[in-house]
């Protein structure tokens, strides 16, 4: 099992991890980052994908955790590169779609809904996807169970009782796998 920030450690932005087990790689989100005061001339700032296009026979999916644009707004610029299908809640595909569907990519990808609590097979790899709250609905922690053990990645989150569409993380479920 390697696990692989390509972003997103440190800073407000970029996020993007890669999970490899078993020589099958997914990525969790591909976002972007907007720039700061000291960077002239930059529009937007992306993770170093240098990596991914260079393992691209490897990589089998991109799952996601909720739609802001720092977890899904680098999409468009990596299908560029590299054909792959995403994987997410409806709301969080639809806001990605609208990114890649402006720039022209649709044909790079096939956009697959899952359930909460979904469990799904990619590659040699099984993906869990756990209801999380944050500021944006429908987002998702991402559990993967692998030989040295679970790896959780939360994505970003907030613990509110009282989301505005009355999706609440799954607190027990994360319970129960800190146990297994």
């Amino acid at each position: 099992v390697t696990i692989t920030f390509l972003g997103g450690l440190g800073e407000i932005g970029r996020n993007c991890c890669a999970i490899e087990v078993d020589g099958d790689m997914v990525l969790v989100d591909f976002g972007l980052m907007f720039p700061g005061p000291d960077m002239p001339g930059i529009d937007l700032v992306l993770p170093d994908f240098s990596f991914i296009t260079a393992n691209a026979d490897r990589l089998r999916a991109v799952v996601l955790t909720h739609g802001h644009e720092d977890h899904v707004g680098g999409l468009p610029f990596l299908l560029r590169e590299v054909s792959v299908p995403l994987y997410g809640s409806r709301l969080t595909l639809g806001l990605a779609r609208n990114r890649i569907e402006e720039a022209g990519l649709l044909g790079r990808t096939s956009f697959n809904a899952v359930a909460d609590g979904e469990t799904i097979t990619v590659g040699s790899m099984k993906i869990e996807f756990v209801p999380i709250t944050h500021s944006v609905p429908s987002g998702n922690a991402i559990v993967f169970p692998t030989p040295q053990g679970l790896v959780m990645h939360s994505g970003d989150f907030k613990i509110d009782n009282t989301p505005v569409d009355g999706r609440r993380s799954d607190l027990a479920s994360i319970g129960h796998l800190s146990h297994t």
